[in-house]
């Protein structure tokens, strides 16, 4: 027992850390999910939570995944009403129900049916207004929309989950890299995703004819991620391929950057919004660096971050900032995620 809550919490996985994400139900504060990097077929998903009266984290589940997890997600419950699901891309889009310490394999969706070639998926989100709706990114140049089937009807007999295809349409000229929906208009409906061909598009599925260029990388060079602001759904962040900076952008003023965050020294990895503020974000790269960021004087030049966090043994590849938990952000580098308190 510690009688001062601690600032860090570290746990070390038995495998390079690759995905990572939050639990978001209000009865699991401080659990997480892990996906491994390993050079084979087998990966791994850890399911961790934080003991807080040993102030430790432990492993509650831990369950086989072919390939490395290109995303894990939970399902954005924060009710705690629906059941305990969550999400993993990889060469399929899987659905599992989390269990101790047994997690169990929901379903498996794949739009491919005919064909033994499986183009692998980037990322995907899960809609937090309709948490039926996933939309996957791959690179075969599509985004694909899948309606899940929670088993949530009244009277309806046994809860399995099973989804279908909504809507395919090709998003990019090249892969695309991420996706994620907006909370724009009723957060249902909109969604953005980036790709290869330097791009920042924009999506509405009620009118799929035609999609919006937000931005373009001026020497076209791959955008590998993209954060829709959680509070202002006029803002984004976007990340280039090796870039050292991280671009905002706002919605109204296509194509052009309100900001270029460029403190960071070696390339950036993860961009994570606050989910209880719309002028902070936390950037994090292979300077081993965590920093968080105060936007409000955009379109003012933003010349440097109001918190900086170094983790002296590696590159932070991975960075989420806690959904229900604005006090913590989690970070991901070799074997080890760490959990900050800001």
């Amino acid at each position: 027992m510690t009688s001062k809550r601690k600032e860090i919490y570290k746990y070390e996985a038995p495998w390079t850390v690759y995905s990572m994400n939050w639990s978001v139900r209000p009865d699991k504060r401080f659990r997480l999910a892990l996906g491994s990097f390993i050079e084979e077929y087998t990966n791994k998903v850890q399911i961790v939570s934080l003991d807080e009266d040993m102030a430790e984290f432990s492993p509650r589940s831990i369950f086989d995944h072919p390939y490395p997890t290109t995303k894990i997600m939970w399902i954005p419950d924060s009710k705690g009403v629906l059941p305990d699901l969550l999400a993993t891309s990889g060469d399929y889009l899987r659905i599992w129900r989390a269990g101790e310490p047994e997690t169990k394999l929901e379903c498996l969706l794949n739009n491919n049916k005919n064909s033994d070639f499986c183009a692998p998926l980037t990322s995907f989100d899960w809609n937090e207004v309709d948490p039926n709706l996933i939309g996957t990114s791959s690179i075969d140049t599509t985004c694909t929309i899948w309606g899940l089937e929670t088993g949530q009807a009244i009277g309806r007999v046994g809860n399995s989950v099973n989804g279908h295809v909504k809507t395919q349409l090709i998003a990019h000229d090249k892969e695309v890299y991420d996706i994620a929906f907006s909370r724009a208009g009723g957060g249902r409906d909109m969604f953005a995703s980036v790709g290869a061909d330097g791009s920042v598009r924009m999506f509405d599925l009620r009118h799929l004819e035609h999609s919006t260029i937000i931005y373009e990388d001026p020497q076209h060079t791959p955008l590998l991620r993209l954060a829709w602001n959680r509070q202002n759904p006029n803002y984004l962040a976007t990340i280039a391929m090796d870039a050292t900076e991280v671009v905002i952008l706002d919605v109204r003023v296509p194509c052009t950057p309100v900001a270029r965050l460029n403190n960071h020294r070696a390339c950036v990895n993860g961009i994570a919004w606050a989910p209880h503020s719309s002028c902070h974000i936390c950037t994090a790269g292979d300077d081993h660096q965590a920093l968080i960021w105060d936007i409000q004087q955009m379109p003012r030049a933003i010349e440097d971050p109001i918190l900086a966090y170094t983790a002296a043994e590696g590159e932070i590849n991975q960075i989420q900032w806690g959904p229900t938990q604005p006090d913590w952000i989690a970070i991901c580098y070799n074997k080890s995620l760490e959990i900050l308190r800001v």
